[in-house]
């Protein structure tokens, strides 16, 4: 029994000792699946590696093309360079080696702003990434800036010469100007855009608040008559001085575009024996020949942003006169000149000026603010003509009698005692003409050119009694000396020199320069395209058309910003 014990205590050893070698066995087969688990483990390992080796290859590539988008877009859209937005963008992607990177560049230009917008995008070329099937990782970047000017001065310069009355021009004007003011004003809450309006004919009639602040000379004295004859050397400065002694336009009739009955530069009055004072043909002068007519509505007005009153101005515009637009052009420059601050601080005190405005006008280095001149013109340069020195103030020697009206001129006449010469008798007489009712009143000369043409002046009381006894050749020769003495002429060729003289002066300055040629001749037309500061700032309109023309040059202001 105890044999038989023994054995089965064997063959449970021997059972038990089987069951450890195959656990043992089994354990040591499972040797391949760790090693695979690890190799698995050290895969994913280097993959999440290599990802972040794209990630930071992407965004180090983000940044630089975002960084050189910002940098190229904000270069692009300064005002102060002149050179293409889209090629200085390229040129910064080109110098950081990223050019083909560069997917879109788009430039809006706007009166006083411009606006850059460009896109990007580059390839990443990812190492590790397409193991999950993403071949492409492309870094993008968008970016967006624009400049606008805060501060901004206006000053419409408009014509209203006759012609402006023919084809419905000023009707269409005044409702292009009128809704040029709305557009620019109503966006404005701050009080920052300030308009002023030059009107122009062959003279510009400053007002009297305007002309009361220069140092001039010679006034007539006439109602709504406050022009100046601008010296030649005005137009070589860049405003107009306050010092400078400046002649009034004086209140005459010397328009020599006519001719018959009421006489040029050239020819007398046809009519030589109508020299009646009243009549119409020979001696009444023509409003509209007249180089400053009186008014009350074709003044210049000061700086303004309120958009009834600018309204109201416009509407009070009227068609009369010639054309001198270089005068138009150096009175709007004038409205912009820094050095007429200290004019403008007055207008201010006197509540002529909102006080919003002080410190304007602006330097011209001021990089928060913009100047812009809108020139308008129908026409062309018409010879100026003005009253010369001797025959613009004081006694004239011309006598008017109380009686009916008729004048005698008095010439000291060498072995005579009959010094006084009456037109409408034809004859020399000791006394002044007083219709022998009443005395003679002596003429000032204002009082001589503001109820007699300065032709029938020339031809009835000087040619025909000087020559009376001369010969026909004589008296119309003495009639235009006599028209040489009285009054002086600027050739058209001068005034178009002394209007782009202006011009190139103001855009040298950073004024900028918009031009429009309302159904204007040739000539007129190319003056205007010379002073414009580039062709996409010149307008050649017709009709309706002046509205298209002020809506282009209408728009809105604000800072330099990254806008995207």
């Amino acid at each position: 029994m105890s044999v038989g014990r023994v054995k089965i205590g064997a063959k449970v050893q021997n059972i038990r000792r089987s069951s450890i070698r195959d656990r043992v066995a089994f354990l040591c087969s499972t040797d391949g699946n760790i090693t695979v688990f690890s190799l698995l483990l050290f895969v994913l390992m280097v993959m999440m590696g290599g990802f972040a080796i794209d990630l930071m290859k992407y965004e180090q590539t983000r940044t630089t093309l975002q960084n050189t988008l910002d940098r190229s877009t904000l270069a692009a859209a300064s005002l102060t360079q002149d050179r293409n937005p889209e090629t200085v963008v390229r040129d910064y992607f080109g110098a950081a080696g990223m050019l083909g990177s560069l997917t879109r560049v788009e430039v809006t230009n706007g009166i006083n702003f411009r606006q850059v917008i460009a896109d990007a995008a580059a390839d990443t070329t990812p190492f590790f990434i397409h193991m999950i099937g993403i071949d492409q990782f492309d870094a993008g970047g968008h970016s967006g800036a624009e400049q606008r000017i805060t501060n901004v001065e206006i000053v419409m310069v408009l014509d209203v010469s006759g012609s402006m009355a023919s084809n419905n021009r000023l009707t269409n004007l005044k409702t292009a100007a009128r809704e040029f003011v709305s557009t620019v004003l109503n966006s404005d809450v701050e009080y920052r855009i300030s308009i002023a309006l030059v009107p122009f004919n062959g003279q510009v009639n400053l007002g009297p608040t305007l002309r009361a602040k220069y140092n001039v000379t010679d006034n007539p004295n006439v109602a709504n008559v406050n022009c100046v004859d601008l010296p030649a050397s005005i137009y070589t400065a860049f405003g107009v001085s306050r010092t400078t002694a400046m002649p009034m336009t004086q209140h005459a009739d010397t328009y020599s575009a006519t001719s018959g009955a009421s006489g040029n530069s050239s020819n007398p009055p046809s009519n030589v024996n109508v020299v009646s004072p009243t009549d119409t043909n020979t001696a009444t002068p023509v409003a509209g020949n007249r180089w400053c007519p009186p008014s009350s509505g074709n003044i210049v007005r000061l700086p303004s942003y309120s958009v009834g009153q600018l309204q109201g101005y416009i509407n009070g515009l009227s068609a009369v006169g010639a054309t001198s637009i270089n005068a138009g052009m150096k009175w709007g420059m004038a409205m912009l000149d820094p050095a007429s601050r200290p004019m403008f601080s007055e207008f201010i005190g006197s509540g002529d000026v909102p006080a919003y405005y002080s410190g304007r006008p602006y330097q011209f280095a001021d990089e928060d603010s913009m100047k812009i001149i809108v020139l308008m013109t129908d026409g062309e340069h018409f010879a100026e003509e003005r009253v010369n020195d001797g025959y613009r103030t004081g006694n004239s020697n011309i006598w008017r009698s109380a009686g009916d009206g008729n004048y005698s001129a008095f010439f000291d006449r060498a072995g005579t005692t009959s010094d006084y010469w009456v037109p409408h008798l034809n004859a020399w007489q000791t006394t002044a003409w007083t219709s022998n009712v009443t005395a003679a009143v002596p003429q000032t000369w204002p009082q001589v050119w503001t109820n007699l043409r300065l032709s029938y002046v020339a031809w009835h009381l000087y040619a025909r009694g000087l020559h009376n006894t001369g010969t026909t050749a004589q008296r119309q020769q003495s009639y235009r000396d006599t028209i040489l003495a009285f009054r002086s002429q600027t050739p058209t060729g001068t005034m178009d020199t002394q209007l782009q003289s202006a011009c190139t002066m103001a855009k040298t300055n950073g004024i900028i320069v918009y031009g429009i040629a309302f159904e204007a001749p040739t000539a007129g037309a190319a003056q205007i395209a010379g002073c414009a500061s580039s062709s996409s700032h010149y307008f050649s309109a017709n009709g309706l058309q002046i509205t298209t023309a002020f809506r282009a040059i209408a728009n809105n202001i604000s800072q330099l910003r990254l806008t995207q």
